[in-house]
Formats: structure tokens, C-alpha cells, sequence
């Protein structure tokens, strides 16, 4: 029997990554119903009623319509944010509540729904420094990490345990000329905190003598390792520098990984590890919603069939 239950994959327009898994999927003729929830209400739609069984009615986009109560998975990658430019900014505070709200609680409580991951999970596992100390109840090994808004603090971290590096929190976009920048990973002084450090908080972290990176994607039960040889500090600033050779895990790596999953409730998850000199694996962060795809034609890990096995609940 056909299963005929889409796939729903929430992200916005331009997601390589996602047009790879939608193209997997359609390969295997499994229906996908793509959107962007910013785009609601301007051309997208939903009607949800809740029932005994839980929600049911459709979602509607300029193409497809789905039935809610009929999904089989949903795909929760990279969407915009909802916006009403045509209202006063008291409105619109408004109408993006009711958004966020309304269509995000229904698109959080499909029934029998599989989801990679459940945004509200995704969430959860985004704030650092929950992230750190379920890591380390996992099992990880951790730096040693100073959170703090005190000055004070942050220069007898640094001198206790330099070198250390400052990193953002959360990576907003910053516009630096007109171009969108990040907030860089960057080593720190002493002498280089200043009094404005009290204006928010900040992250200060233990640098890792490293001499490689590790990127691991955990996809369902399938893990796939990477080793990323480079000379850089954030191996992310420059993709023409590095280079890749698949690896095992050490010894108790996928058990951690498979518990700090579990604490959040994820499916999937980018996990980055330094490795010392000494060959220990150090659990930097893991992102719920992090990339992956680029790594399988450098690699050759048969990581898009594994995204397709998770979301189509059929594995091959």
C-alpha cells in the first residue's frame, strides 16, 4: 500500500541543503509540501481545528495543500520570520504574536508526526549554556566556560586558564557597510575587557590545543564523523582551507551523543568537537539545526539517503 502522507518542510526560499533533500525524497516518490512560515499570511493559509485525536484541517500554500491531520513528517530547517510591514509597529507587535502563536502552535502538535527536529526542541537546545551542561552530564569532556555580564570576572577567568576565547552567545547578523557580518571567534586578554562587558552577558571559553576539528551529524541512529584539518581557530571562516577524512569515534563518543540527543529531544543534531594532542575528543556545541549536506561529496558518507530514510520512516 502507498503511503501518500507528505513530508512538510518548513525553511525559506533559498536552503541548498533542503532542495538536496526535497529532490532525495521526490527520487523515491514520497509527496513533499514545501513553505515558509514567514510567509504567512500573505501566501500561505491555514484552517486547524482541534479534535479528540488532535489537530486536523489544512495548511494551503500557492501549489499545495496539506491535510494535518495526514502528515508524516515535518522537516523543520531555516524559515524567515513573520513580518506585517504594511501595519504601525504596535499592530504589527500584534498580528507576529498571533502568528507565532497560532501557526507555530499548529505546526508543534501534528499528530503522529515525525519531527527533525520539534522546533520547540530546537529552541530548548540553542541556549549555550543549557547545551554545555547537558553535554557534560552526557559524559563529554567540556572546557573549562565563564558565562558573564562582571569584568572582573571575565579578566580572572582569562588569567586563570588562558588561553581563552570569547564566543557569541547567539550569532545575530550585524551590518558593517552594508554587509551582514557575524561576531567572530576570537582569542581574548586581560587587558581587552572592558567595562561595557557589563552592559550584557558574555561567553569566555578555555581554548583547546587543538589539532583538529570534528564535525559529527547524528541523523536518527545513523552517526557520521568527519575529521577537519585546518590551521584556523573557527574552521567555518574559510571552507577553501580544509580538509576531510571520515573517522570512528572513540570510546563512549556515541553513547554521549545518543544521551545529550535524548536530554533535548532531538532526531538530529551537528555536533563539533575539538581534538587535542593528545587524541581527546573536547564538546564544543551542537547545533539542532545545523549543515551537513557539503559534507557528503567530500566525504562520500551516504548522509542525504539517511535524511530521506529518517523523514520518509522507511529506512533502506
Amino acid at each position: 500500500m502507498i503511503d501518500t502522507r507528505p513530508v512538510l518542510v518548513v525553511t525559506n526560499l533559498d536552503d541548498p541543503t533542503t532542495d538536496l533533500v526535497i529532490e532525495e525524497l521526490h527520487g523515491r516518490g514520497v509527496p513533499v509540501v514545501r513553505f515558509d512560515s514567514g510567509d504567512f499570511p500573505c501566501t500561505l493559509s491555514v484552517a486547524a481545528t482541534v479534535t479528540r485525536t488532535g489537530i486536523a484541517g489544512t495548511l494551503t500554500t500557492p501549489s499545495r495543500t496539506a491535510d494535518l491531520s495526514r502528515t508524516r513528517s515535518l522537516y523543520y530547517r531555516r524559515p524567515s520570520g513573520f513580518a506585517f510591514p504594511h501595519l504601525d509597529d504596535q499592530a504589527a507587535r500584534f498580528a507576529i504574536t498571533q502568528a507565532r502563536y497560532g501557526l507555530g502552535g499548529v505546526l508543534a502538535a501534528l499528530p503522529g508526526c515525525c519531527y527533525v527536529n520539534h522546533p520547540h526542541r530546537i529552541g530548548d537546545a540553542e541556549f549555550k549554556p543549557s547545551g554545555l551542561a547537558a553535554a557534560a552530564e552526557a559524559g563529554f569532556r567540556i572546557p573549562p566556560t565563564l558565562i558573564t555580564s562582571a569584568p572582573d570576572a571575565a579578566r580572572a577567568f582569562i588569567r586563570r586558564h588562558a588561553p581563552v576565547i570569547y564566543k557569541p552567545l547567539s550569532t545575530p547578523l550585524y551590518r558593517v557597510g552594508g554587509a551582514s557580518c557575524t561576531v567572530e571567534v576570537a582569542e581574548v586578554t586581560p587587558d581587552e575587557i572592558e567595562e561595557g562587558v557589563a552592559g550584557t552577558a558574555h561567553l569566555f571559553q578555555q581554548r583547546v590545543d587543538k589539532v583538529a576539528d570534528v564535525r559529527v551529524t547524528v541523523i536518527g541512529r545513523r552517526v557520521f564523523c568527519v575529521r577537519i584539518c585546518s590551521d584556523l581557530l573557527d574552521w567555518r571562516t574559510d571552507y577553501s582551507r580544509l580538509t576531510y577524512d571520515v573517522v570512528q569515534p572513540p570510546d563512549g563518543i556515541t553513547e554521549a551523543l545518543f544521551g545529550y540527543l535524548t536530554h533535548f529531544g532531538l532526531v538530529f543534531g551537528a555536533f563539533d568537537f575539538a581534538v587535542d594532542r593528545d587524541g581527546r575528543w573536547w564538546f564544543l556545541e551542537c547545533n539542532p539545526s545545523g549543515q551537513w549536506a557539503w559534507l557528503e561529496p567530500e566525504t562520500g558518507l551516504p548522509m542525504m539517503a539517511a535524511m530521506a530514510d529518517l523523514l520518509e520512516r522507511e529506512p533502506r
